[in-house]
């Protein structure tokens, strides 16, 4: 068993929850470009080691993955429904 004191990590920023597509809620490519920018910074600082860092970055980009999937099921939804 391992008994090196080990120190507390900086509780990470409370992460916003991923949006919800909705008709006439905004134009959800825009959001989801904003939350590919939110991530950059946190990006950066995973690539120089922030171990913290890189868990944001990897809960962002399940958010980034479930608005570019709600994005694309509108899309085949307004082609299906297209005449």
């Amino acid at each position: 068993m391992d008994m090196h004191p080990t120190t507390p990590a900086a509780a990470p920023a409370p992460a916003a929850p991923a949006p919800v597509l909705a008709a006439g809620s905004g134009d959800a490519f825009e959001e989801l470009e904003k939350q590919v920018a939110a991530a950059k910074e946190d990006y950066q600082k995973a690539i120089g080691g922030n171990k913290a860092a890189g868990t944001r970055v990897r809960k962002s980009m399940q958010d980034i993955k479930s608005q570019a999937q709600a994005i694309r099921v509108r899309v085949l939804e307004s082609r299906s429904t297209t005449p």
